[in-house]
């Protein structure tokens, strides 16, 4: 849960090989943070971890907003979490990672939340919205389900019930084939419970009601995935404080570098037992803090039902957490690797499907705007990332056909951004539908919605990125797919494409 702090030595003088950095977490009910060193090859070495209880949380799902003595505890926190890094020599911004969840990113007053942090400390607070945070899930996790021979033929839930939200990974052979965010979390349960005024007896009653409406639509995605198996097929894999703090009671012998097998029937009868205890026994019994104490029944209990609703008789405990991603992310340098990248393709592809597009068509025109891509890197300047943006957009372009042939543009645009694509941030899906919608007809004006939001550098991707979609479409005009290669070079100051 809330380790108490640690000390370690730190050396004067780092190599030049290895660079020291920092996550920041900031979550529903404590600010946690990972320091460690990155070495050439791209390998973490986690030096230190450490986490400070602030009911940020508490205040979002009862009033809205943070309270101004919330924002200052987190300001105390990320002050001394700024001294310690400065003894790590840890002082760049590319250096560190401030990032939030759902408490800050629900809050109505974030903005002034995240401005008096940076007033107060110089960090720049990152409020991640669902898709990063399943993104990084994902990059945390997938060593150890491609290490783990039980989860090869499986199909893993990958689930954390955290304090406002839950998320869950369907993976199946290293590939996650559905994503999503459920509004159940540990301290809404308890706000709820609150807010119901409800007796201590129906107390368990009301949150096994709530917990079950979203154990019922989980179930209801997993088996309309297409492959559901039976239920030995499926493995349950379980992220989070509450649930490694089970892991750490039950498992005398637990080593959380690796996966662990926690049985349920003893996970439910330690749940029971908590939820039997008031908070101010928790607290004393087990020496967690007070948040901590307050949401550790609720996402127990959440565990507990998620894994009978697949008859599961035990589940799967990992120690990988938020910063985990966060670190291996910045490992790469933000970029997106070839096997995330096919991840993000492969989700665009069940899209596709869904609405009944031209598959081979939407290929082909991928494929040609990825070597118009990669043959104009000189002219357009664009990073790889752009690449796969534009690579999804052709795949895409024209899903708005299954609504209509007239402006289906306009509808394809609107099916993407309506629609969850793994991995992908708010304003990349943004990109992707907009490269859609100009791939025909009028080009981008200041008026259309979304694109007047957008910065200067990305408006002129998306007119770089448009032109190459409609000219791999026009390559392609016949469907026939009988242009598989091309070759572009410059000729007395034109274009030419062999």
């Amino acid at each position: 849960m809330n380790p108490p702090p640690t000390t370690t030595s730190v050396t004067p003088e780092t190599p030049r090989s290895v660079r020291p950095v920092a996550v920041i977490d900031i979550g529903t009910t404590s600010v946690r943070m990972a320091i460690a060193e990155i070495n050439d090859s791209g390998a973490v070495r986690t030096l230190e971890k450490l986490s400070r209880a602030v009911s940020l949380g508490k205040d979002t799902f009862v009033r809205g907003l943070i309270s101004k003595s919330t924002t200052e505890d987190c300001v105390r926190v990320l002050k001394s979490y700024r001294q310690m890094l400065g003894e790590y020599q840890i002082t760049k911004p590319d250096q560190i990672r401030v990032v939030a969840t759902s408490a800050v990113r629900e809050a109505s007053n974030r903005l002034a939340f995240i401005d008096r942090v940076y007033i107060a400390t110089g960090m720049q607070v990152e409020p991640l919205d669902e898709s990063e945070v399943n993104r990084l899930t994902f990059l945390g996790i997938q060593p150890f389900v491609l290490a783990e021979p039980s989860l090869a033929a499986a199909k893993t839930i990958v689930t954390e019930i955290g304090g406002g939200t839950t998320e869950l990974l369907v993976v199946r052979n290293g590939n996650v084939v559905y994503s999503h965010t459920y509004r159940l979390g540990s301290l809404r349960l308890r706000e709820t419970l609150e807010a119901f005024q409800a007796p201590a007896v129906k107390q368990r009653q009301i949150m096994e009601t709530q917990i079950q409406k979203t154990v019922e639509q989980v179930r209801e995605h997993v088996a309309n995935d297409g492959n559901a198996g039976a239920a030995g097929n499926i493995a349950l894999l379980a992220l989070g404080g509450d649930v490694r703090f089970a892991a750490a009671q039950l498992l005398p012998d637990w080593n959380p570098a690796v996966l662990a097998p926690l049985p349920v029937a003893a996970l439910e009868q330690l749940t029971n037992k908590i939820l039997g205890l008031s908070e101010d026994r928790i607290i004393q019994r087990y020496h967690l803090s007070v948040p901590d104490a307050e949401t550790l029944g609720p996402a127990l209990l959440a565990y507990v039902q998620l894994a009978r609703a697949f008859d599961l008789t035990s589940i799967l405990v990992s120690a990988t957490t938020l910063r985990d991603g966060l670190l291996k992310e910045m490992a790469v340098k933000d970029a997106w690797t070839e096997e995330f990248s096919s991840q993000i393709i492969r989700s665009a592809l069940d899209l596709g499907r869904k609405f009944e597009f031209d598959e081979a068509h939407a290929r082909h025109v991928a494929d040609l705007c990825k070597q118009l891509f990669q043959a104009l890197r000189d002219e357009h300047q664009l990073d790889a990332r752009y690449e796969v943006l534009l690579y999804l957009s052709a795949l895409l372009h024209e899903i708005g056909l299954f609504v209509s042939s007239r402006s289906s543009h306009k509808h394809s645009m609107y099916l993407i951004q309506n629609s969850e694509l793994f991995g992908l941030s708010k304003k990349d899906v943004l990109l992707v539908a907009l490269v859609a919608r100009y791939h025909r007809r009028a080009s981008p004006k200041p008026e259309h919605e979304g694109y007047v939001t957008l910065d200067r550098d990305s408006r002129v991707a998306i007119a770089k990125l448009a032109a190459i979609l409609r000219l791999a479409i026009a390559l392609d005009d016949s469907r026939s797919q009988r242009i598989p290669d091309i070759q572009c070079v410059h000729e007395n100051g034109r274009l030419v494409i062999s």
